[in-house]
């Protein structure tokens, strides 16, 4: 990766998860209905679920469906959660299930590792962005998650009107930044919206995998935390 001059990365998964944790946020919501879950069985389930909701985007992004088309969504996507960690169940109590989970206080909160870690990446004189599906501008995006002065910029979907993988995207986000692909590295958490994206625009993938859900991939370099990610940088 020599050459590099920009450092992209997605959002969710990558800098960002869940506060309370997304185990114990389906954990409550799940034993209302009688199922006991396990950490590594919800890990299991969202690997498989969030697959689906990349395949949802590229076809009609989630941020675009009606509040049917959400719900029905969003239904799917629990049971696809269940079923990773051990339960089948219809899609009526998988959508009791969610609605329980959507009942509950949570928020979106970087990691403990992201800021010192942006920060080592800045003392580098690289540019750093983050490339989001969320539907919101950049500018929230920045102040909620508390990026701003962290990073340089951001881009998002509900901004540009494209979702990962879609390479305008992160061409958008290129041009931002006046690099060229190659310059480029892109870090996230799945494999179609972030990895193959990244790849098909010409930019250097990393895999972040802090939930261990790909731990036998070799395709391109595979990190689980800012520390390794970093590393992987020269």
């Amino acid at each position: 990766m020599s050459g590099i001059k920009a450092v992209f990365f997605d959002l969710y998964g990558t800098l960002a998860g869940f506060d309370p944790p997304r185990e114990d946020i389906q954990m409550r919501a799940a034993e209302k209905f009688g199922f006991v879950l396990t950490k590594n069985g919800i890990d299991s389930g969202y690997h498989i679920a969030d697959q689906f909701m990349t395949r949802q985007n590229v076809t009609k992004p989630v941020r675009t469906l009606n509040t049917d088309e959400r719900s029905a969504f969003f239904s799917k996507y629990e049971q696809l959660v269940l079923k990773g960690a051990g339960h089948s169940v219809e899609l009526d109590v998988a959508e009791k299930i969610w609605r329980e989970i959507s009942k509950q206080q949570y928020r979106l909160t970087l990691f403990p590792d992201v800021i010192t870690g942006l920060g080592r990446l800045r003392e580098r004189g690289l540019i750093l962005a983050v490339i989001s599906n969320m539907n919101q501008t950049s500018e929230l995006l920045c102040e909620e998650m508390n990026l701003t002065g962290h990073v340089d910029f951001a881009v998002t979907s509900g901004e540009t009107g494209f979702e990962k993988p879609d390479s305008r995207i992160f061409q958008v986000a290129l041009l931002k930044a006046d690099v060229l692909a190659e310059e480029a590295v892109f870090i996230g958490d799945q494999l179609d919206s972030d990895i193959r994206g990244a790849q098909n625009a010409g930019m250097h993938p990393i895999l972040m995998d802090r939930y261990g859900g790909h731990s036998h991939y070799q395709i391109h370099p595979r990190a689980v935390d800012m520390d390794t990610a970093i590393a992987l940088i020269s």
